[in-house]
């Protein structure tokens, strides 16, 4: 049996992402609250039928992981958040007064990720995942899930900002017969 459904969750609540911070690459704890957040994920989950479970290696996906009963996770460096590079730190306001048409999946951020860049490591991820066997979970941050759910339909990674995601979503990658469709999005 081939991949069957990919069970996706954003992390818990950080500081930043309270604040409306874009954090990439810089390695945040969850806030009481996402804490709480990553611990309410783990009824919903334990519901499901999954085969093997993977995390991002920042701090605010492990911990949303383990906290949400899967500390048996693997961690996957492929699955880390879109690199922000200058803009890391900053809101999507603060950036658009740097750039007043500056979008993320479009034009990528000054000395980090690119869109193409980008988009070879979901494909990369994706490629590696449809080798694997069962029901993934995945616990991993908005811009790189987002990323991945477009990805998964075949859409260009610019169409990625067509979808949002909450902080502690849980949303479902699968098949429609052998089409990959999203059967599941967003659910807090």
């Amino acid at each position: 049996m081939a991949i069957s459904q990919i069970f996706i969750c954003r992390h818990g609540e950080t500081e930043w992402s309270l604040s409306g911070k874009h954090t990439g690459r810089t390695d945040l704890a969850l806030t009481e609250r996402g804490r709480q957040q990553a611990k309410n994920l783990k009824a919903r989950l334990s519901a499901l039928s999954v085969d093997f479970a993977l995390t991002s290696p920042l701090l605010r996906a492990r911990t949303t992981c383990e906290l949400a009963g899967f500390s048996n996770a693997r961690t996957e460096p492929l699955m880390v958040e879109w690199d922000y590079g200058d803009y890391e730190g900053l809101t999507h306001a603060e950036i658009r007064k740097l750039n007043p048409t500056w979008r993320l999946t479009k034009d990528g951020a000054p000395n980090g990720e690119s869109p193409e860049q980008m988009t070879q490591r979901v494909d990369q991820f994706l490629f590696w995942l449809m080798q694997q066997h069962g029901n993934c979970l995945l616990f991993s941050h908005g811009h790189f899930l987002k990323s991945l759910a477009a990805r998964w339909l075949k859409l260009e990674i610019a169409q990625a900002s067509c979808f949002a995601l909450t902080v502690a979503s849980l949303s479902t990658l699968s098949f429609e017969r052998e089409n990959p469709v999203i059967s599941l999005w967003n659910s807090a």
